[in-house]
């Protein structure tokens, strides 16, 4: 089994938080600054440098607007059906 910060629904949520951040129309630097982290932070996860753990998640989704539901909506459609 591959890690997971190296799997395919890892990185599929991670495109999936840039796109979040863009919908929102939030820069990196302002998506950090809600989270009081800097650019970097947003950057790595975004890219697939950093892991994220769930409280963490819970905290960028909240401030890109939406929730975790609507989160594992969008990564696994299926599973919402």
């Amino acid at each position: 089994m591959d890690k997971s910060i190296y799997s395919a629904d890892y990185r599929r949520l991670c495109t999936l938080l840039r796109e979040l951040r863009d919908e929102a129309d939030l820069t990196q630097v302002q998506v950090g600054e809600r989270l009081d982290e800097p650019q970097s932070f947003v950057s790595k996860y975004e890219a697939g440098e950093r892991r994220i753990d769930v409280v963490e998640l819970r905290q960028i989704v909240d401030v890109l607007g939406t929730d975790l539901v609507s989160v594992i909506q969008r990564l696994w459609p299926a599973a919402s059906a």
